[in-house]
């Protein structure tokens, strides 16, 4: 199918803009607002999904609802946080006429002030996803930049159980400090499993049918 004259121009003109480099800061905020929208939709869409069906009570429609209403705020946070973080290094590597590292660091710490300031289930749950990596990233920039020693041994094993004993004393002794989704997840594990009447919500269901 030929494609009309007007719209071949069109996309000619586009293409020429695109790639101008008078225009790449503005341009990369644009594409980085994109990328972040659907980068938050794949990440929360499943999660969500599953989460919600798995543990969240109520009707298919409010389930739905619940399982939209996450992922919009996910995406739509995301998408601001990515336009905000490149706007402000593009404009303070325009200001300084040149990019330092501490241009990163300001960038996402107002970016972030702006974006996930609000306390609420979406945004903990990516602070605590980026906190446990970055944890491990200043680990390891320790040790490649001498302030750690490099350790002799493989600390794996007794970081494990560090975290598990430590999450399960939580569990059993302080839940209420656990975020909400953990504290389903365990209390599926590790509750629901000492309680059963026969054979069906010994094996087949989790707990009893409700009956008729």
């Amino acid at each position: 199918m030929a494609v009309p004259p007007q719209l071949r121009a069109l996309l000619l003109a586009v293409n020429a803009l695109l790639r101008k480099r008078r225009y790449h800061a503005a341009l990369a905020m644009l594409k980085g607002f994109r990328n972040g929208a659907v980068y938050g939709v794949k990440i929360r869409a499943p999660h969500a999904l599953v989460m919600t069906f798995l543990f969240r009570s109520g009707s298919l429609q409010e389930k739905l609802w619940a399982i939209l209403q996450a992922t919009y705020t996910h995406s739509w946070n995301l998408a601001c946080f990515v336009f905000a973080y490149k706007g402000l290094c593009a404009l303070q590597s325009h200001v300084q006429g040149e990019t330092y590292q501490v241009h990163s660091f300001l960038a996402a710490f107002i970016g972030a002030l702006l974006v996930f300031k609000d306390n609420n289930n979406i945004n903990s749950q990516i602070n605590m996803y980026l906190l446990s990596r970055l944890l491990f990233a200043l680990c390891r920039l320790g040790v490649e930049k001498g302030y750690i020693p490099e350790p002799r041994w493989d600390p794996f094993p007794l970081l494990t159980g560090i975290v598990w004993g430590l999450v399960l004393w939580l569990f059993e002794y302080h839940q209420h400090t656990l975020q909400p989704s953990l504290q389903s997840s365990m209390t599926y594990l590790y509750q629901d499993s000492d309680v059963w009447h026969d054979i069906s919500d010994f094996l087949l269901y989790n707990k009893s049918l409700p009956s008729k």
